[in-house]
């Protein structure tokens, strides 16, 4: 029904800025909750960034300051602009979308911040 592709993800050094996207089928985008996980080696998987169909944000207090999370709903498709990077930014990067009783995960995308 609903499927996410993510890109962006690759090697970054230290300092460096990286903008992950993430595309959806289907006509129920813009009715949507979206946001970017991550979950780094070792670690549980923790919320990046949300962003509601209305244009809420909200950040882990790790990124605030550095990562923007944005949608556009006539593309179908949510963005993570993420600079200043840090080694602990490294992770795998999941795309989400939820609207009602439907929970939809992208694939996962790798990012490593390199020093």
């Amino acid at each position: 029904q609903v499927q996410l592709v993510e890109s962006g993800g690759g090697l970054v050094q230290v300092g460096g800025s990286l903008r992950l996207s993430c595309a959806a089928s289907g006509s129920i985008f813009r009715l949507s909750v979206m946001g970017w996980y991550r979950q780094a080696p070792g670690k549980q998987r923790e919320l990046v960034a949300g962003i509601t169909s209305g244009g809420s944000r909200n950040y882990a207090e790790s990124v605030k300051g550095r990562f923007t999370i944005s949608r556009d709903n006539a593309k179908n498709t949510v963005y993570l602009q993420m600079n200043s990077l840090k080694p602990e930014d490294t992770a795998v990067y999941y795309c989400n979308l939820h609207v009602g009783s439907l929970e939809v995960w992208g694939q996962g995308t790798l990012v490593t911040v390199s020093s």
